[in-house]
């Protein structure tokens, strides 16, 4: 497993993270102690949370099976922010409140990351660079970053927040990539060529934040998975192919496609089935040509100006 360097920190992390939002679908805990070996076995270091995977449920039985010792060799990242079906908060009062009790469940000191869960457009960000203030100083959180931000929600945090926001965690696979069609059809008077999020691709590299990306299988808004999907049969066609050259999975080879972006983004991937987990992690030794890489993504439906 490679590794790759948080934005413009010295924290080195895995090229690959383990999203742990479905770990509680196992049958035991078992099984979830089971997964996070197979994932340290393959290199993974990584392993992303938030405060409503499954209302702290998946926090909680993570802290039950990770054993003290084993902490020092994890990076842990936790969101909060958002509160199901009601409201997103990013108030003081209430990111504080949300790290104490992830700590809790986690059984743990610190976060090595926290980041706020969507943006929440009833922000003050100087609350919440008070927020980040405390919890650097206490040792509770070491980094900061976002999920599902624009280029100017990053600007207006990093004015506040003396820069630290160093994440911002987006959907994107081949199937769902919007950050890269608008850059590549700049001046085009078209659905692919609409900049929707102030070039977050473009803006992320010039201000060394990392992208890390969420639902590497999925198309739409959790409308599914394109792999092995008959919508999507050219895709699969041409994944199955370089799977078979590459000799790894199909999965591999979606999560090679992201890797092979030279921003250096970091795949999320929340599968609960370690035989999947170690085929997924092969994509690391995987480097897809410029050819191939442009090959999948018109696959996926997409057209080059």
């Amino acid at each position: 497993m490679k590794n790759l360097i948080i934005g413009d920190t010295n924290l080195e992390v895995s090229e690959i993270g383990l999203g742990c939002m479905r770990i509680t679908e196992l049958q035991d805990k078992k099984e979830v102690r089971n997964l996070i070996d197979t994932a340290m076995d393959q290199g993974i270091d990584f392993f992303d949370h938030a405060d409503i995977y499954d209302g702290g449920h998946a926090e909680e039985v993570f802290g039950e099976v990770v054993e003290p010792a084993m902490r020092q060799n994890m990076i842990i990242q936790s969101k909060c922010g958002i509160i199901p079906g009601k409201a997103y908060d990013f108030s003081k009062e209430h990111i504080l409140r949300s790290v104490e009790e992830s700590l809790k469940r986690l059984r743990t000191d610190y976060l090595d990351i926290l980041l706020l869960h969507r943006p929440d457009t009833l922000m003050e960000p100087e609350e919440v660079a008070e927020a980040f203030e405390l919890l650097e100083k206490s040792g509770k959180v070491r980094y900061f970053g976002v999920s599902n931000q624009n280029s100017m929600q990053i600007e207006l945090l990093n004015k506040y927040c003396g820069n630290r926001i160093k994440i911002n965690q987006l959907q994107f696979s081949i199937a769902h990539c919007d950050i890269v069609d608008s850059g590549l059809n700049v001046n085009v008077h078209s659905e692919a060529g609409a900049n929707r999020d102030g070039s977050i691709l473009e803006y992320c590299r010039l201000k060394d934040i990392t992208i890390q990306a969420w639902s590497p299988f999925q198309y739409g808004m959790f409308e599914g998975v394109f792999l092995n999907n008959e919508k999507f049969p050219k895709l699969n066609k041409l994944v199955d192919e370089l799977a078979e050259k590459y000799q790894v999975t199909n999965n591999a080879i979606a999560v090679a496609w992201i890797l092979r972006h030279p921003a250096r983004i970091q795949p999320i991937v929340g599968t609960t089935n370690k035989n999947r987990l170690t085929d997924i992690c092969k994509a690391s030794e995987v480097k897809l040509t410029r050819e191939e890489w442009y090959a999948l993504y018109m696959a996926a439906g997409k057209v080059l100006p």
